[in-house]
């Protein structure tokens, strides 16, 4: 064994080698070194393990593995994936795809000083949170709105500053999980309001939230729109519209955490009916929440509305504001995004995730027509096949969206192993997995994306 890592040269006669002059030329000598150390002490505890069998051990034989550790260094954890998932805003892949027209935007702001919190006209010290409020308000009809980094913040800016010490009505059946695990109990705990469950999981009627409201030191009704999952057969619920009587009743605010909020036609987009923002507002809720990253087609934000001009100056007075608060590209890539939603026509033809969700399934018919037969003589064998997209990102559970998908197979290789050479591609390629076959969703390639699509499929795969 101790003869064996004798045989192990010594970092610098390997960096004096002939071999490794272009790995010089192409890394720093820093990068070299830690690289040459890392597979250096790789190969003592192979042959520290007796896993390693040969007798000689030659400086060519670094090339290779060090020069796929520096490749692997330099490259950014977070890379661009081609989602072939048919799940349109899929958390794990960074929810909402987003317009042109906003990474322009964010370029432009993020590449030079901007008024971020500047009033260029008065020449004095401006606020961040007057960028997107007016556009926000246009559109939802709304009186004041406020942009943070999320809709969990949203959620526990609205509780913290309408409804701190203060009990706040929920209904069981509302009590949803979000991702990564969080639930509206532990959100609610965060804001300093005290939790008050309502009705059963399945059944929550009016008269249960007037019973509720009996115990005293009620601050908030929250109604929260569960958009992650169903619930069917018995059931039964409050409308919107009762608690909102009830909350006049008792003059305590209603608060809506609507999740998606989508700006336009839902018949439209062949999507079912869901309160908007705007129909909220106008029934009389006080303030509304609702993702900049949904089907907003936006960035990671949470977007509060208010019917009137109190609670939301509050919340911007607030110091946990200032915590929550988003930075210079978020805002100029919202506002971007907002300014599309002006115009219908225009929203659905530029706003990516609404184009995918419009893609109709004859034009998806034809793209996948013309991939087949771009990959006709390539290793992968692709045909066509009918399948189902679904929204995904905690919106509209269990809808699922007519679309085409190319069904691909490796010959000699199972559709398992071949998902995972697709994503250990240059660019990542994520398909699912139906019943045994691989299949790539075209909803959510878009169509501009179809040639680099035909690169990942064009491959060897040796």
């Amino acid at each position: 064994m101790k003869d064996k890592l004798r045989l192990i040269p010594s970092i610098e006669s390997i960096m004096r080698s002939p071999a490794f002059e272009s790995i010089l030329e192409d890394y720093p000598r820093s990068f070299v070194v830690r690289a040459l150390q890392d597979e250096i002490e790789q190969l003592r505890q192979l042959i520290l393990r007796s896993e390693f069998k040969d007798d000689l051990i030659k400086v060519v034989d670094f090339v290779r593995p060090v020069t796929e550790r520096l490749s692997a260094s330099i490259r950014p954890s977070l890379q661009r994936v081609l989602n072939g998932t048919g799940v349109i805003l899929h958390t794990n892949l960074g929810r909402a795809v987003l317009a042109e027209e906003a990474l322009a935007t964010m370029r432009q702001i993020s590449s030079g000083y901007s008024n971020l919190e500047y009033d260029v006209t008065k020449g004095v010290r401006g606020s961040r949170y007057d960028h997107c409020s007016d556009l926000v308000k246009e559109l939802t009809g709304g009186k004041s709105a406020l942009v943070l980094n999320n809709g969990a913040a949203a959620l526990v800016m609205a509780l913290k500053c309408m409804s701190v010490n203060k009990n706040v009505l929920v209904s069981r059946g509302e009590l949803v999980e979000i991702g990564g695990g969080f639930r509206i109990p532990e959100i609610l705990e965060c804001s300093g309001a005290h939790l008050v469950e309502v009705g059963s999981t399945n059944r929550t009627r009016i008269e249960d939230y007037a019973k509720a409201a009996e115990s005293g030191n009620l601050g908030a009704i929250l109604k929260v729109h569960r958009s992650n999952f169903n619930i069917t057969g018995f059931t039964e619920e409050a409308s919107l519209s009762s608690l909102i009587d009830l909350g006049a009743e008792l003059n305590v605010p209603v608060i809506y955490d609507l999740g998606s909020g989508l700006l336009q036609d839902y018949a439209r987009l062949g999507l079912p009916t869901e309160p908007t923002p705007k129909e909220s507002l106008e029934m009389g809720v006080d303030i509304v929440i609702f993702s900049g990253d949904k089907l907003l087609g936006g960035p990671q934000s949470g977007i509060l509305v208010g019917k009137e001009v109190e609670w939301i100056s509050k919340m911007r007075r607030d110091p946990l504001c200032r915590a929550l608060r988003v930075d210079k590209t978020t805002l100029a890539c919202l506002e971007a995004t907002l300014m599309l939603h002006k115009d219908p026509d225009i929203a659905v033809a530029k706003v990516p995730i609404l184009k995918m969700l419009s893609a109709s399934v004859e034009d998806l018919t034809e793209r996948a027509t013309g991939l087949c037969e771009a990959l006709e003589d390539a290793t992968v064998r692709v045909k066509s096949n009918e399948c189902f997209s679904v929204m995904g990102g905690g919106t509209f559970p269990e809808f699922e969206i007519p679309s085409i998908a190319l069904e691909v197979e490796l010959p000699g290789c199972s559709p398992d192993r071949f998902a995972e050479k697709l994503r250990h591609l240059r660019v990542p390629l994520v398909g699912r997995m139906d019943n045994g076959r691989l299949l790539i969703d075209l909803r959510t390639i878009l169509q501009e994306q179809d040639e680099q699509l035909i690169n990942c499929l064009s491959g060897s795969f040796s």
